[in-house]
């Protein structure tokens, strides 16, 4: 918490602090090295304070709907701007990303599909996404293991297995690479570990061309509901 709601005179110490378990994470230190994200202009989605976003390439941009982290980004320097991530097309970005990260974001969102979907409005084609979500483990009973309770934050919405999380991805229209925990630099250590991993990565990459099936399309096309999601993915007449 800030000591003032001042903006112009708030005391960031105790933020500051927060950047040193991420500067010393051997796992983000794995993942910026092995995707190059330290040379990629990457649009953090829930960024905090920009923790992560201080390490990702020039121009990198952090979004969220916090005002304080608004106001630390202004006082530190960093590119943080004030907006709701599942509403990307009101953001008004003119600008595109080569990477995209949100970490600690996935499980809360009102719409995890509508949210992939719409960021192919700010990806350029082959665009990376990486997202960061704890799992939900394969054998219900590890769930009662102090390892896989972050998944059960009172705070989630969402629930994810391994499988659960790849589909989703597959099925917005972007192209699963890999998935892990990035707590190894060993690729097939790293994997062999990601059966009983809490926390996953997807690396994604995004397909310019995808376009929902037929039959979702038929379904969905008469219900204004849907209608941005079609306008993005759905460009066929009926």
């Amino acid at each position: 918490m800030l000591k003032s709601t001042n903006m112009d005179t708030c005391d960031f110490s105790n933020v500051d602090k927060r950047f040193a378990p991420v500067n010393s994470s051997r796992t983000f230190r794995h993942i910026l090295d092995i995707l190059k994200l330290r040379d990629k202009k990457v649009l953090d989605l829930g960024c905090g304070f920009g923790e992560h976003l201080v390490m990702f390439g020039k121009d990198s941009l952090g979004v969220t709907s916090t005002a304080e982290e608004v106001a630390y980004g202004e006082a530190r320097n960093i590119r943080i701007i004030k907006g709701n991530v599942e509403l990307i097309e009101e953001l008004r970005l003119d600008e595109h990303f080569e990477g995209m990260w949100a970490n600690n974001l996935f499980e809360h969102l009102l719409s995890p599909h509508s949210f992939l979907v719409s960021l192919k409005l700010v990806a350029q084609k082959d665009t990376m996404l990486v997202l960061g979500v704890p799992m939900v483990p394969r054998v219900a009973s590890l769930m009662k293991l102090n390892k896989f309770r972050g998944a059960l934050a009172v705070a989630h919405i969402n629930f994810f297995t391994r499988e659960t999380l790849r589909l989703t991805v597959q099925r917005a229209g972007w192209r699963v690479a890999d998935i892990r925990p990035f707590v190894f630099s060993n690729v097939y250590l790293d994997r062999l570990f990601s059966f009983f991993a809490p926390h996953l990565y997807v690396v994604a990459y995004n397909e310019a061309g995808f376009v929902y099936p037929d039959k979702k399309i038929k379904e969905w096309q008469d219900e204004p509901h849907y209608k941005k999601l079609l306008a993005i993915a759905g460009r066929r007449a009926y």
